[in-house]
């Protein structure tokens, strides 16, 4: 079986821009990036945390590593240094490890990538774990493969290039990822071929999914010279298996059209989440400058847990009997006080009878 990095031609990707759907990237970036702008300086700090928290979050998802989204928010807000005075205290070392790295590549994003920059990423994000060698390519003898199935019956997907070639192989990608600022002028296609590129090479012992992620979004910033959040593993997480199948697929080929179709998709997911979650930024500033001295407090409180809990949104709604919970009230007044945010079109209703309840009508916006 020929990998990738086992044929003539590596690492010649070999690819046919006409067969890529139509998807105006450049535009879709500025109108994002136009949007993220007119926030204030405030919304601008809240939405940036958000989406580097569903970021943080998704691409430790994409792995199998399942973070507590407390730690995740207290560490990023720590690094924006929106943390307030009273942080709580990050006990997950991972949920610090990958808040500090994504926080750190967005600083970076316009710096040409060099050895120590990915060095750098790597220790950050391999922080407290004991088992990895963190900061230095890989250099065990044993093979590097991904692998599924019980033991025994494992199925081998890749095995990339021995440790020995890892020194070369990265110093060649370096300079193409640099050299590729200039040479490819599409950036949907540069931030494909460079996820596929360096998962292919897989350098590290740990944590090449998530810095992977990262290059390809440094891409994109480069392409619009803004630190815009995007919050690529979020579209990438919510279609896992494929995302696998089409990066197994590309692996055993040079041809990558299929892959580059399957990653613009991914892109356009992402600006879609992004843009989802600005608006619901704008709405969270819409609801509280003209119904702040409206609402009370137990409208306020629900109403800050609704915000807090998107993206995903509550479970299920929010019902009168989670609203009543929540603010110890009566269900006669939950009721009340859910049907006034209904008058105002601040929530909308979903079901009916007993299964009634309430989401974000962020649509007001």
């Amino acid at each position: 079986m020929n990998y990738n990095w086992q044929q003539r031609d590596w690492p010649n990707f070999i690819y046919d821009e006409k067969q890529i759907p139509a998807f105006s990237l450049g535009k879709r970036l500025g109108i994002l990036e136009e949007k993220f702008s007119s926030l204030s300086q405030k919304s601008e700090s809240d939405t940036t945390a958000d989406l580097l928290i569903l970021e943080a979050l998704r691409t430790s998802e994409i792995e199998g590593e399942f973070l507590s989204r407390e730690d995740v928010m207290s560490s990023i807000k720590k690094n924006l240094g929106i943390s307030g005075k009273t942080s709580p205290l990050v006990r997950d070392k991972r949920a610090k490890g990958i808040s500090n790295v994504l926080v750190e590549a967005r600083k970076t994003f316009s710096q040409k990538l060099t050895k120590s920059m990915l060095l750098k990423w790597h220790k950050l994000l391999m922080e407290g774990n004991k088992y990895i060698n963190a900061g230095v390519w890989r250099s065990s003898n044993e093979p590097m493969q991904i692998v599924s199935g019980a033991i025994g019956k494992e199925k081998v997907h890749f095995e990339a290039p021995p440790s020995f070639r890892v020194e070369e192989e990265m110093r060649l990608f370096i300079s193409w990822f640099n050299a590729s600022e200039s040479s490819i002028s599409n950036p949907a296609v540069r931030s494909a071929l460079t996820h596929l590129y360096f998962e292919s090479i897989h350098p590290f012992e740990d944590g090449n999914g998530r810095i992977g992620r990262i290059l390809s979004e440094k891409v994109l910033l480069q392409s619009i010279v803004f630190a815009l959040p995007i919050s690529l593993s979020a579209a990438i997480e919510a279609t896992r298996k494929k995302y696998y199948a089409e990066l197994n697929k590309a692996q055993m080929s040079l041809e990558v059209n299929s892959w580059l179709n399957y990653f613009n998709s991914m892109i356009q997911s992402a600006i879609k989440i992004s843009e989802n979650i600005i608006d619901l930024t704008l709405f969270k500033a819409f609801v509280f400058n003209n119904y702040g001295n409206k609402l009370n407090e137990r409208q306020k409180k629900v109403m800050n847990k609704l915000f807090n809990a998107e993206p995903e949104g509550f479970e299920g709604g929010l019902t009168a009997k989670k609203y009543g919970n929540m603010t110890k009230a009566s269900k006669a007044t939950a009721t009340r006080d859910l049907q006034q945010l209904r008058d105002w079109e601040l929530i909308k209703p979903f079901g009916s009878g007993r299964s009634l309840a309430y989401l974000l009508n962020i649509k007001k916006a």
